[in-house]
């Protein structure tokens, strides 16, 4: 009894050094936006495509799904193949390993299993001769040239079985977990499927990743010796907001569209698989594009560096330590419900130093609806050394006093 009362007394002696420490810690508020209009209506459905097998819209800064339908469902991807083709050269070109001045050989097999005597789309290249990568490539996205796109896996891995190794190594690191690639361009191949889901972040990290190659995707025609061909995606001549990606037709894929298009500071991704048309997936893609524009709206919630909560620490040089995001933290939502939102933390109970500076200590979430929308790793905004000898036994002691 006696220990205790001492105990107690030697608490009262630091109750002035520990007080800022013990203050609850407020719950984290996300950047004031501001005030929603007072009458607020539900979100409407979106436009659910006619004919298509699957369906995804995505918002391009969060990666949130904000509408589809079999999303992860693998189907054939058609011509939407030759984004991912892209973007492994895109990815090859940036370590040096294949320049845009490179000569591409078209080969025999590639005018062969892709040239003008096939069925589908090519670009005309002359075969058994050489054309500059870059030219090529705008072969491949804005003609679709299933021969360029052959053409340019031999270039870049030897062979385009090579290549389809090299496309799922990259398709797995942007987490294209319903994807195998077999060949460069899409034609029908057993084992070779992707989802909806998966090339709406395909789509994403192209925009994201390599921003140049992608452009290529907008220019509206191509011309190769005495033949031009048009872009296949219709959107481009309809919306200007409208700045890619790829279509892609078979008799086992039906009619897929790939899109994506930017707003002022929003960008959406759409996909469609197993349209009945090439009208009617154009129509369709732009409803999705158009409705997500209208009813969703993104923002910012936390920023990297900056505290989005204080918390104690034991045994430290330093009584505190700020927690906040390594990342942006994004949100998409419903347009006029931002002010709904609500945040939340998970961090231990007892924070014990040393404490290294981006060390994961806990999760912030935000819901809308009960609903988690947005969540992300809180990390430490600056390193917490442990502290002296005789403040570690003090924490030590008092954490054992606030254990009783």
């Amino acid at each position: 009894m006696k220990f205790r009362f001492a105990a107690a007394a030697l608490a009262t002696t630091f109750a002035i050094g520990l007080a800022s420490a013990q203050t609850p810690t407020p719950t984290p508020v996300p950047t004031p936006a501001a005030a929603a209009a007072p009458a607020q209506v539900a979100t409407p459905p979106a436009p659910v495509p006619t004919t298509a097998t699957a369906w995804v819209l995505m918002d391009y800064a969060t990666g949130q799904v904000l509408a589809g339908e079999n999303i992860h469902a693998p189907l054939p991807p058609a011509s939407i193949t030759k984004v991912m083709t892209s973007y492994v050269l895109a990815a090859e070109m940036k370590t040096g390993k294949i320049k845009p001045d490179d000569q591409v050989m078209m080969s025999e097999r590639a005018w062969r299993e892709g040239g003008a005597g096939t069925d589908g789309s090519y670009s005309g290249f002359p075969v058994n001769q050489t054309a500059r990568l870059e030219d090529m490539e705008k072969g491949m996205a804005i003609q679709s040239g299933n021969d360029a796109a052959i053409a340019l896996a031999e270039h870049a891995a030897g062979s385009q079985e090579a290549f389809a190794a090299l496309m799922n190594s990259y398709a797995a690191k942007i987490g294209m977990k319903d994807s195998h690639f077999v060949n460069a361009h899409g034609l029908n191949a057993e084992g070779h499927q992707s989802s909806a889901y998966d090339l709406a972040l395909l789509g994403r990290a192209f925009v994201r990743d390599y921003p140049e190659t992608y452009a290529y995707n907008k220019i509206k025609e191509f011309t190769v010796g005495k033949i031009t061909q048009p872009n296949r995606n219709l959107l481009l001549w309809r919306d200007q907001s409208v700045d890619g990606i790829k279509t892609g037709h078979t008799s086992a894929a039906g009619y897929c569209l790939l899109s994506s298009a930017q707003r002022g500071d929003q960008r959406l991704v759409a996909v469609l698989m197993g349209g009945a048309s090439e009208k009617q997936r154009a129509d369709d893609s732009l409803a999705l594009l158009n409705w997500g524009f209208r009813f969703f709206e993104t923002h910012r919630l936390y920023e990297p560096g900056k505290a989005v909560t204080t918390q104690k620490v034991w045994k430290g040089a330093a009584d505190v330590v700020q927690l906040g995001v390594a990342q942006p933290m994004l949100v998409s939502v419903p347009r006029g419900r931002y002010n709904d939102l609500k945040p939340s933390m998970d961090v231990p109970k007892q924070l014990v130093a040393p404490i290294a500076a981006g060390q994961q200590i806990g999760t912030v979430k935000v819901s809308l609806d009960g609903k988690v929308v947005a969540e992300a790793p809180l990390v430490a905004v600056q390193a917490v050394e442990e502290g002296g000898f005789f403040k570690r036994l003090w924490d030590a002691f008092m954490m054992w006093w606030k254990s009783e």
